[in-house]
């Protein structure tokens, strides 16, 4: 089954290839300065029975013509299958895009990145597979907003494989405010990215830095968070012929914005919105429910 998690790493490593190019050459020495980068087809398969899809797969052209395709998988725990068709992945590209090719497997936590490790023997002498493997031992923990300003896509893998380091909050800051260096709808996209894929208190204290008015983006998010909680409101509240005034549909879009990052009210504070009339009030209580941490401080 396809995660969340699973996504939000693709869609880093797809998003933009030149900065996925400095990533690599970070944290692998891979020799990439790329006059033409781009996501290709993740189709790796022959004229055949068999079907190879890889995660994702970017092709990057030198000045001098040379190019090197990289295939890219998120591996969310081991799976011995993938031993067996890795390399069909690099062979089929080399074959269909008449490129060098290398492996690059990214795993969120430590036990599946040892196993991704392992060199993969084929049986043909001298020809040995070794996966390129991002995971917590050899990403840095990306805490300084320079750093994060100098290579995003680090920081944003950064802030995922460490989502349980105890720096996660100095992580996420750094990334947050690095953010508002690139171009904001770009930035809105990492920033979407790092959510979905994380979990728990780390994706809380995401949510919480992308609802605030500091950055652009992530005003962006926080209306869009608004508008989505309110039209949702609307509709439940007409649903549930509650259409009777604005103030249902406001104290809907509350609980709602709440529910959607795993808030969960109690029955007497699901009561204590829905009984209020005031729609200043329930306003206030709409902008504060993209950015509390508990539904208590919602009332403070």
């Amino acid at each position: 089954m396809v995660t969340a998690l699973h996504e939000g790493l693709v869609g880093i490593a797809t998003l933009e290839p030149e900065r996925t190019a400095h990533l690599l050459r970070a944290l692998f020495g891979l020799p990439l300065t790329p006059t033409d980068a781009q996501v290709i087809s993740n189709e790796l398969s022959e004229i055949s029975p068999s079907v190879y899809r890889a995660d994702a797969a970017l092709l990057y052209t030198e000045g001098d013509g040379r190019r090197l395709g990289v295939i890219t998988e998120v591996q969310l725990q081991p799976d011995d299958t993938k031993h067996r068709t890795w390399l069909a992945y690099i062979a089929n590209l080399r074959a269909r895009d008449a490129c060098q090719a290398c492996l690059v497997v990214i795993c969120p936590d430590r036990a599946t990145a040892e196993w991704a490790s392992r060199r993969i023997e084929t049986g043909h002498p001298g020809l040995t597979l070794s996966p390129l493997v991002i995971g917590p031992d050899n990403t840095p923990a990306v805490t300084e907003v320079a750093e994060a300003v100098g290579n995003i896509g680090l920081a944003a893998i950064s802030a995922i494989t460490h989502s349980q380091d105890p720096r996660i909050n100095a992580i996420l800051a750094a990334l947050v405010e690095a953010l508002d260096h690139i171009d904001p709808e770009q930035a809105r996209r990492y920033a979407e990215y790092v959510t979905v894929a994380l979990r728990g208190d780390a994706q809380k204290e995401m949510e919480r830095l992308m609802a605030t008015e500091t950055f652009l983006y992530q005003g962006k998010y926080a209306q869009s968070l608004i508008a989505r909680g309110k039209a949702e409101g609307k509709a439940e509240g007409e649903a549930k012929g509650e259409a009777k005034g604005k103030a249902k549909g406001e104290a809907q879009a509350v609980l709602l914005v709440l529910e959607t990052r795993g808030l969960r009210p109690s029955e007497d504070e699901r009561q204590r919105v829905m009984s209020c009339t005031d729609i200043g009030t329930l306003e206030r209580w709409l902008r504060r429910a993209v950015l509390v941490d508990s539904v208590g401080k919602l009332f403070e």
